[in-house]
């Protein structure tokens, strides 16, 4: 593919989309380029009211309405299409309704619980949530109104949606997902990642640090690009895989000040204008294994253990969905609002609870797969509702032919990453100087990811420090860039940074 398209890359987003438009948008103007998508790595917070606010699992005190729902309202829209997948600190209720993807809003969609994609010729993959080994092997069960439990048990990835994604045929160019593979972090810097996060020191050295299931899928799919936040830290690796090929992976922060939280890259792309369209491949394995699906607290297993190859069978499902489809995959611009609009002025004390809602996005999709909508209300009653000969053929109870031993114990992962005190409170656009912030926040790197020397700009090496002084200019905190000499913007403490910021490795010249 001879031409290129320039993908934005954030980390945890943390309901800051007006903070990461603006610094975006001044980047496009400062440097004369087009933004042609954006990818959110999770914690994206898609609040569209009070009621949503509540479904978030944070503390109370973190509970912010955000920016988000002036996008949802019409108030805003995104300046350019914005993609991501869910993470740990969402309205778990608002994206429960889009569990197979859609528009949260005009031009920003969600990829679901997992999904694909294509956006100009670029195949992209999203996992939503974190791996919690004690929930990987239940159903989806969970639905709103919410228990604390069930809040967050939500958001927690199970053992059919990477079943799914192991289907999956054909390269795959970018995989997005809130947690980090298991061992990501042995396959750069480590002794620089532990100098910036020296808790992590212990998942580090036992290689507890990551998603399991995650790095299955890495191994499998092979993706060009595979992008993480969740660890609140900018971190690169390369991953070579046995047939040779690599995968680049990149871990963000959060949106806060002087964190390095966003990213741009040129990626190969088809010829423009762009449209965002669903996978065909993705679609036959939807159809293909949702009659296996149930969604009670039972636990799933996948059909014949597992083992099973679905090859020749999602050859005749992908003609079937074809003709299905019309051989068009365009997703349909038919986002709807399905809530009340937030009201500044209604009382929190008056919360009763969030009913579930029945997204018209979701049911279109359903009906033009032919198979039933299973987040919408009181479906089943979450009971399951398959025929016994079909539990037994499909997986999903217990039995000696597929049962498969107990999680492994040390696929747990201790360091779940919550809003903690010392990263600070989730700030809102016009705090600490609104969008003005340290030229660090913002790597534009038109070429590759490089496996970093200068982890953070901070620590370590006559680099780091370089970066340091020259990021920082006394009362304004903005200052020029040592490489490119680029001065910041005053107005928003924007600069460039040099290929991703981080140097080369001296080890690998990477």
């Amino acid at each position: 593919r001879a031409c290129k398209m320039k993908i934005a890359i954030e980390g945890c987003c943390h309901g800051e989309l007006d903070k990461i438009y603006e610094i975006l948008t001044k980047a496009e103007e400062r440097e004369g380029i087009k933004i042609d998508l954006l990818l959110c790595c999770g914690d994206f917070q898609a609040v569209r009211n009070s009621d949503d606010m509540m479904c978030m699992a944070v503390p109370p005190k973190y509970r912010q309405i955000g920016g988000f729902h002036q996008y949802y309202s019409g108030a805003k829209k995104a300046p350019f299409l914005t993609i991501f997948v869910g993470g740990n600190h969402e309205a778990t209720n608002h994206l429960w309704e889009l569990s197979y993807g859609g528009w949260v809003a005009p031009n920003i969609y969600y990829m679901g619980n997992a999904g694909v994609v294509w956006y100009g010729g670029v195949r992209i993959g999203g996992l939503s949530g974190i791996f919690k080994a004690h929930h990987f092997h239940q159903a989806h069960f969970e639905s709103p109104p919410y228990s604390e439990d069930t809040m967050r048990s939500a958001y927690h990835v199970r053992s059919c949606d990477i079943y799914r994604l192991k289907q999956l045929k054909g390269h795959l160019d970018i995989m997005v997902s809130h947690d980090w593979p298991l061992e990501a972090c042995h396959y750069g810097n480590t002794e620089q990642l532990l100098r910036k996060k020296p808790h992590f020191r212990g998942e580090v050295e036992t290689n507890t640090l990551g998603s399991p299931p995650a790095e299955e899928l890495l191994r499998l799919l092979k993706p060009t690009y595979w992008f993480s936040a969740h660890l609140h830290v900018k971190y690169a690796a390369i991953y070579h895989h046995d047939n040779g090929s690599i995968t680049k992976f990149l871990a963000l922060d959060k949106c806060l000040p002087n964190r390095r939280y966003l990213q741009i890259l040129d990626i190969p792309s088809a010829p423009g204008p762009f449209k965002l369209e669903r996978d065909k491949n993705w679609l036959a394995i939807v159809r293909l294994t949702e009659p296996s699906m149930h969604y009670t607290r039972s636990q799933w297993f996948p059909p014949s253990g597992g083992n099973m190859d679905m090859s020749s069978v999602l050859e005749d499902e992908e003609e079937t969905v074809n003709n299905l489809f019309g051989r068009d995959f365009t997703v349909p611009l038919n986002f709807s609002q399905t809530v009340p609009l937030y009201d500044p002025h209604s009382r929190h004390s008056t919360y009763s609870g969030p009913t579930a809602q029945e997204n018209p996005q979701t049911a279109d999709l359903c009906h033009r797969l032919g198979i039933s909508n299973p987040f919408k209300p009181g479906f089943g009653m979450r009971v399951d509702q398959r025929p016994t000969n079909q539990k037994d053929l499909d997986g999903g109870v217990q039995g000696p032919s597929h049962t498969p031993a107990p999680p492994r114990e040390e696929w747990a992962n201790p360091n779940e990453i919550h809003l903690v005190e010392e990263d600070g409170p989730v700030t809102t656009p016009g705090e600490e100087g609104g969008a003005s912030v340290c030229a660090a926040e913002l790597c534009t790197n038109p070429d590759e990811i490089h496996i970093g020397s200068d982890l953070d700009g901070e620590e370590g090496g006559e680099s780091s420090q370089k970066a340091v002084t020259n990021c920082t200019e006394p009362g304004t905190g903005l200052g020029t860039e040592p490489e490119t000499g680029l001065e910041a913007d005053p107005g928003t403490g924007l600069g460039t940074e040099p290929e991703t910021g981080l140097g080369a490795d001296p080890g690998t010249g990477l």
